[in-house]
């Protein structure tokens, strides 16, 4: 299912949010950029008809990929986000330490 799941991105010079709608029900993760190299990822949203569904971890795996390929660092403040990459030691490069 994951790997169905399409996910959009928008972006401002201080925030950015990840968007993925699925059956008509839209989840996010929002971030806030900490200078230049550096993002927060602050929330993560998904409604009860999506839970269990993985559209979650997707919006994560997306965040990191993003993040990898920009050479910036994640502070994962929001607990989803932060369970998510703790429990995928491949995505911890990403991490600002």
């Amino acid at each position: 299912m994951e790997n169905d799941i399409e996910i959009t991105l928008e972006e401002t010079d201080a925030k950015g949010r990840y968007r993925a709608i699925v059956d008509g029900h839209e989840a996010e993760m929002t971030y806030s950029r900490a200078g230049a190299t550096t993002i927060i990822i602050d929330h993560t949203g998904v409604p009860n008809e999506l839970r269990g569904r993985g559209v979650g971890q997707a919006l994560v795996r997306r965040g990191v990929e993003d993040a990898r390929a920009k050479g910036l660092k994640i502070i994962p403040l929001c607990p989803f986000a932060k369970a998510q990459i703790e429990r995928h030691p491949e995505w911890q490069d990403v991490l600002k330490r």
